[in-house]
């Protein structure tokens, strides 16, 4: 197999990981506080991250940056998205809430503009004005009237791409290891008050389910960066989607939720305007 071809490999598994973690935090956050599921997470995160810089020597190096106030803003960014999004699993399903969340790329370029001073042209910019389309289509309602709560996936769609946006920001002065122990250490303070005021005793059965969930967060971490040493980011990146189709499966068959007619075709529209910008930044790079 080729490295582009492992690459796809990988991040197609990768995806699938990371539904099956959506599905773990939904049956745990259904029945729990949703920042205490997500505390613990955070700090197995937290624990694994300061242990990798440990082993390695260079823990204290690893926590030094130029830029503490990004490091901080985009670690407690992704911290609270988590929240705001695991929370939406359980208001609005994995199906919806996913079809939502797939606009994040699209906002990743919208802020790329004024954040990163990238260009983004007309045609990219008809393609961000399609995504919101295709999320308008998901939000229609069946009975004239939409929930407010649809909009919590979009909002949590704009945390992530501004914690995306962010990241690369701060990759310019500072290394991937840096950028991870950031964000499992700053993200597990700022959940410890949250999670343990909402603290309530677990049962043996769902203290199995939660080592499940930080056992396939951590994999799924780690998938992400063999599937970038095998392959360039353009090449993979549009097998990110799956991680839609996986979601909504496990959704539709263990949390019987249903796929609407409008959330179907707005989950394409949104998914075709992110592919057409991924093919564009692809094309102008390769011109370079």
């Amino acid at each position: 197999m080729s490295a582009t071809g492992r690459g796809i490999a990988l991040m197609c598994i990768t995806m699938f990981v990371l539904a099956v973690q959506d599905g773990f935090s939904r049956h745990l956050a259904g029945r729990y506080d949703v920042t205490m599921v997500v505390m613990l997470r955070y700090w197995f995160f937290a624990a694994l991250a300061v242990t990798i810089a440990w082993r390695r020597g260079v823990l204290r190096r690893a926590w030094a940056t130029p830029r503490p106030g990004l490091q901080f803003a985009r670690a407690a960014i992704l911290a609270f998205e988590i929240v705001v999004l695991v929370w939406a699993f359980v208001a609005l399903g994995l199906t919806e809430s996913h079809a939502i969340f797939a606009l994040g790329p699209l906002l990743v370029a919208a802020l790329s503009v004024p954040l990163l001073g990238e260009r983004v042209g007309p045609a990219r910019w008809g393609a961000i004005g399609v995504g919101f389309a295709g999320v308008l289509v998901i939000l229609m309602p069946d009975g004239g009237v939409f929930s407010p709560l649809a909009l919590v996936p979009l909002g949590a769609a704009f945390m992530f791409a501004l914690y995306v946006v962010l990241t690369r920001l701060a990759s310019r002065t500072d290394s991937a290891l840096t950028s991870f122990v950031w964000t499992g250490v700053v993200g597990a303070v700022l959940l410890a008050p949250f999670g343990l005021w909402a603290w309530e005793p677990m049962t043996p059965a769902d203290w199995g389910w939660m080592a499940g969930l930080c056992v396939i967060a951590a994999g799924a971490q780690w998938l992400f960066i063999l599937t970038y040493e095998a392959a360039e980011a353009s090449a993979v990146q549009p097998f990110a989607y799956l991680q839609l189709v996986f979601a909504s499966a496990i959704g539709v068959m263990i949390f019987d939720e249903v796929l609407r007619p409008n959330v179907a075709v707005g989950a394409v529209i949104v998914i075709g305007a992110g592919l057409f910008t991924l093919w564009r930044a692809r094309r102008a790079t390769s011109a370079r």
